[in-house]
């Protein structure tokens, strides 16, 4: 449960990479939720803590025999009472995938799923993978694959070695998916793969055959990530 859409967004493609996990639905404030598992039972729970109505903490106060928790928020202030509450683990925002993924693993110990998240867990450190929503379906892209993705709008335009993909987002959202010690934010428009880099200057990166720019914003941290 999670009040911002980005955010909701980058979890749901998490979750769509992992096979011992089903969405079992969304809700973007407490009544919904609420009214939810009412309906529906579920066994983990991904909880922000600050939205509209009613926080999380007091939320899962309100719930009788709650599912397992995970804490997903932006402010880590709130940890100490949370973990009084008896959650999984405590996620602060953004998110990488491989947090959440060691999150994930506690609920398998905790309620005795198939033990595919270790083995899931080191099949993302040797070859990673995102999903793209694209052309009404989820399309798997290996991080290793992708040169560079551009902003268009409402829309990004992911640039990989055998062709490209238009995917209804952000580049803020993209940016949170992708782990930052293979891919950096050059320019508000574009993200590059550091490994991909045939060439640079102060203004201008060289990647496959295409130039892109550098925005001032983002040239200090940029030059000393390259080195």
């Amino acid at each position: 449960m999670d009040d911002e859409p980005p955010a909701r967004e980058i979890l749901v493609r998490y979750i769509a990479q992992l096979p011992m996990l089903e969405l079992a639905g969304e809700c973007s404030n407490a009544l919904q939720a609420l009214s939810f598992l009412q309906q529906t039972k579920v066994d983990l729970l991904l909880l922000d803590i600050r939205m509209p109505q009613l926080n999380g903490n007091d939320f899962l106060k309100t719930i009788k025999n709650p599912p397992n928790v995970i804490f997903t928020t932006a402010y880590p202030e709130y940890a100490l009472e949370g973990y009084e509450l008896d959650v999984l683990d405590y996620l602060l925002k953004p998110i990488p995938f491989d947090r959440f993924l060691k999150a994930v693993n506690k609920l398998t110990e905790s309620v005795g799923l198939p033990e595919t998240a270790t083995v899931l867990n080191e099949q993302v450190h040797s070859e990673p993978f995102v999903y793209f929503r694209a052309d009404r379906k989820m399309q798997k892209v290996m991080l290793q694959d992708i040169l560079y993705v551009e902003s268009m709008k409402d829309y990004v335009k992911v640039f990989t070695t055998s062709g490209t993909i238009i995917s209804k987002q952000s580049i803020s959202s993209v940016e949170e998916m992708l782990p930052e010690n293979k891919f950096v934010r050059t320019h508000r428009s574009f993200i590059i793969s550091i490994q991909k880099i045939k060439s640079f200057t102060h203004e201008l990166i060289e990647i496959d055959k295409a130039t892109i720019p550098i925005g001032k914003i983002y040239r200090n941290t940029l030059i000393k990530t390259l080195g």
